[in-house]
């Protein structure tokens, strides 16, 4: 029987992506043989942040992309989690950046019908994020203890960081969160549930966070380090309660049925993107990630295996 305590060990024992000891070369701009197949290239922008906010950071990705591979490339700024991953399961979508349970969840829902292309690595090597649970600096909370009978803000439903593995690991603790907590909800992503703590609508809620570099700057990357860095949160008005084990990074991925030359380029081109133009790889990071590192699918089955777990405790109940 497979465990929460087993899924733990698992994801703590994730294999992580090797760090790249040369920054690789950009493949050659122009037209490929792959065009004629892939006529448009449709990037899915994850939900959890404002949509002005996503389509003003990828711009300058998506007319790279464009004229790099001579290919028409077009962003798509999802409402939630739920609508990328609807739109690789109806092949609306080619490529995207995505945490590891949208991942877990497509790969499932599509028979494998997705690839991961490359992951972000931080300056230290690490290739893998926290979920931490913050609560307003002056709320009086110090410890998770203290939230028992407070109101607890996930992020999104599919939400690796911000629904899957906090649940997870607290259950795996002896809490049920359903009881424990005197009330949850989805604040409909990561700056959402921060904005509605910070408005006192919720007592705490759960994010992401790569857990290195300043934790008074937001750490290296994470939607902390994003509302710091566009003015919208000091760090000194929340504080972290609680933190995860480390998890994957998620994936910038594309369809499984495109053609492998396709793939081959896009993961080409994003490993080389942090060297050959570090001023498009910052914004679309959001934070100071060092660059990307080759992802591959046996990084994900722990996620996949809690995401199955879920699924059938769902069906149990």
């Amino acid at each position: 029987m497979l465990t929460r305590r087993r899924l733990g060990a698992l994801l703590a024992a994730a294999p992580l992506a090797p760090a790249s000891a040369q920054a690789p070369a950009m493949p050659p701009a122009g037209r490929r043989p792959w065009a004629s197949e892939v006529r448009e290239i449709r990037i899915g922008l994850l939900g959890g942040e404002n949509e002005a906010d996503r389509l003003a950071r990828f711009g300058a990705y998506r007319a790279l992309v464009e004229s790099h591979f001579g290919v028409p490339a077009r962003v798509f700024p999802a409402g939630d989690y739920a609508g990328v991953m609807q739109g690789f399961a109806a092949r609306q979508l080619e490529v995207a950046t995505m945490g590891p349970l949208p991942y877990a969840r497509i790969w499932l829902d599509t028979q494998g019908n997705i690839e991961p292309l490359v992951v972000a690595r931080d300056a230290d090597g690490t290739t893998a994020y926290l979920a931490v649970m913050y609560v307003r600096a002056d709320s009086g909370i110090t410890d998770l203890a203290q939230m028992r009978g407070r109101s607890l803000a996930w992020a999104d439903p599919n939400s690796t960081s911000g629904f899957l593995v906090p649940r997870s690991e607290l259950r795996e603790a002896g809490i049920d969160t359903d009881r424990f907590f005197g009330r949850t909800g989805f604040a409909g992503g990561h700056e959402q549930a921060v904005v509605a703590v910070l408005n006192r609508q919720y007592d705490g809620g759960v994010t992401w966070a790569s857990g290195v570099g300043e934790q008074a700057r937001g750490y290296s990357r994470g939607a902390l380090r994003a509302m710091v860095d566009k003015g919208m949160l000091a760090m000194s008005d929340l504080r972290i309660i609680w933190r995860s084990r480390p998890i994957p990074n998620g994936p910038t991925a594309a369809r499984r049925d495109l053609p492998q030359a396709f793939r081959d380029d896009m993961r080409a081109f994003m490993l080389a993107l942090p060297a050959a133009h570090p001023d498009i790889f910052r914004q679309i990071e959001r934070g100071t990630a060092a660059g990307y590192a080759a992802a591959d699918h046996a990084m994900f089955e722990p996620v996949i295996a809690m995401a199955r777990a879920e699924a059938a405790a769902r069906r149990a109940r």
